[in-house]
């Protein structure tokens, strides 16, 4: 975890000074665990820095017995000088409320582990908030805390208060404040990750059932949900401008999942084992500024990527470089992820891709699967006519997740008739039977193990021909009756994208990606964490190249 305090006071040339005292010179400060022990540091990443930080002075170190820590976040929102708030969960359960500098300012929740007995696997403060967190469970409960509250001394007990598909919501009883406030239920298994939207409005869910769930917080109510292609999915992220949703998990694909339509955009192969982090890099995303020169201009976006990948390829061992983005006019978003296959993947998301026009065929990248023409997609339903550009008609059908409404959001193009073999409606009601007589084994010719592997998966909260939003009883979601669907599309159905700059930058599980302004950070799970200079940018950095400008071992 990362907190940026300002910049650093004129008076230090270097690093802020990483001792207790020095902890009002602004800069940033880090915290990382690595097995039972939890070390803070000063910023290892500033503009004008020439060292890196100095391991033998931490600010603090922590040991723990009988538990260790699995996540923590800083409170961006009251950083300050005179207060540094971080939540710290465990292995066991509990959470520890710190303040970096008024080192008596602690506070254990769940100490008793009557809340919840599972493993803490993602805390997060409320965005804006001096006191709220929530925090997440492998039990696939998340828990609303309030630091000022203590919790109760017996077991919680709860009232319902809203149930959906996949999910119900809790209010605790109590006759004074206690901890937990509220306790959500969400999907199957561990909830592994969420993320906040940037406006603070919505909640993304990634949970070890396969599905990404997104609630408006405030009402409770399911806003979107999607499938993973099969297995769970591990990290989630928000595009800067909260129009997008980028996903990681088992399946080792990024999926790109639009919150505006409802629908996925578009996957990213590149990693050969699970996606642990997903982020965007809002830094080099073009999106607010281009937006208002985007209906102009969004023709070149085509040409202009095509510079991309041999712009990335000339300091690909730098491990992680930057490419330049298309001019002003194209909407870019940049996001990068790191796996379990110790690589770190660089994506962008070009208008190409997200307003498609007909042909694609840059952005299909499997060579004998269906092509982006109508008459190649055509071939792959055993000839039948096609119905007219194929991801003008995916693109619009998508966004209904239920095949009821499949002809109300259809654009131009999309063709309603019930015998339209790619209109959604018809092709989320076929049986299982019928999918296979129309060539699904054939589709899945080189990712046979993704197909093998997605219809034995575990299922999820909902029926695929539901409203998400819609209160019926919670039940399994069937992949073999998913997949086809808008809430997990085919491998050929949305494009598929290939990273800018896939790089192998440590030796052991990748566990962290950040982007910061002048530097990018990753972690690994045997304790290296690195600072990697962006192009241009090298000064951060006393080592030649783009080499890590800060190990921590």
């Amino acid at each position: 975890s990362l907190v940026r305090l300002g910049e650093p006071d004129s008076a230090g040339a270097g690093e802020p000074p990483a001792t207790p005292a020095g902890l009002g010179s602004g800069g940033d400060r880090v915290c990382f665990n690595l097995g039972r022990e939890l070390y803070f540091y000063p910023g290892c990443c500033r503009r004008g820095s020439q060292r890196s930080i100095d391991l033998n002075k931490p600010i603090d170190k922590r040991i723990y017995k009988g538990t260790q820590p699995t996540c923590h976040d800083f409170n961006q929102f009251t950083a300050a000088t005179e207060t540094i708030s971080l939540l710290v969960g465990f292995s066991a359960g509990q959470v520890q409320y710190l303040d970096l500098i008024k080192k008596d300012t602690s506070k254990l929740f769940n100490e008793e582990r009557l809340i919840d007995k599972t493993k803490v696997t993602y805390l997060k403060w409320l965005p804006e908030s001096e006191s709220l967190f929530l925090a997440s469970h492998a039990s696939g409960h998340l828990y609303l805390y309030n630091v000022s509250h203590p919790c109760a001394s017996a077991p919680p007990q709860y009232s319902l208060l809203k149930q959906g598909e996949g999910f119900s919501v809790y209010a605790a009883k109590s006759k004074a404040p206690r901890n937990p406030l509220a306790k959500w239920a969400v999907g199957e298994g561990p909830l592994n990750e969420f993320a906040f939207s940037p406006d603070g409005r919505h909640l993304a869910c990634v949970s070890q059932d396969g599905c990404l769930r997104v609630f408006h917080f405030d009402s409770m109510l399911l806003r979107g949900l999607m499938k993973s292609y099969f297995g769970g999915l591990l990290c989630v992220c928000w595009s800067p401008d909260g129009r997008y949703v980028v996903t990681g998990g088992e399946d080792d694909l990024v999926t790109v999942w639009s919150f505006t339509e409802g629908r996925v955009v578009a996957r990213g192969h590149g990693h050969k084992s699970w996606v642990n982090a997903v982020a965007f890099d809002p830094y080099t995303t073009r999106a607010e500024e281009a937006a208002t020169a985007a209906g102009a201009d969004g023709e070149r976006s085509g040409e202009e990527e095509e510079e991309e990948p041999e712009a990335a390829g000339t300091g690909s061992a730098g491990g992680a470089p930057l490419s330049p983005l298309p001019k002003a006019g194209s909407i870019t978003y940049r996001f990068g992820s790191a796996g379990q296959d110790t690589q770190f993947c660089l994506w962008d998301l070009t208008e190409d891709v997200l307003y498609p026009h007909p042909p694609l065929a840059r952005t299909r990248t499997l060579p004998g699967t269906p092509g982006t023409t109508p008459p190649a997609a055509s071939s792959s339903r055993g000839g039948e006519p096609g119905p007219g550009p194929l991801p003008r008609s995916l693109s619009r059908s998508n966004s209904l997740p239920h095949p009821a409404g499949g002809g109300k959001a259809g654009g131009p193009g999309v063709a309603a008739e019930p015998g339209t073999p790619f209109s959604i409606g018809r092709f989320a009601t076929l049986t299982l039977q019928e999918r296979r007589d129309r060539g699904a084994e054939k589709e899945h010719k080189r990712y046979h193990s993704l197909g093998n592997i997605s219809r034995g998966g575990s299922g999820g909260g909902g029926s695929g021909g539901e409203k998400p939003s819609g209160p019926v009883p919670r039940s399994r979601l069937d992949p073999a009756k998913v997949l086809g669907t808008a809430l997990c599309p085919r491998i050929h159905e949305v494009p598929l994208l290939e990273p800018l700059v896939c790089k192998k930058i440590a030796q052991e599980r990748l566990t962290v990606l950040l982007f910061l302004e002048d530097c990018i950070i990753t972690a690994c799970q045997e304790g290296l964490i690195c600072t990697w200079a962006r192009p241009g940018k090298a000064g951060i950095s006393s080592q030649p190249g783009n080499s890590p400008s800060g190990t921590v071992v």
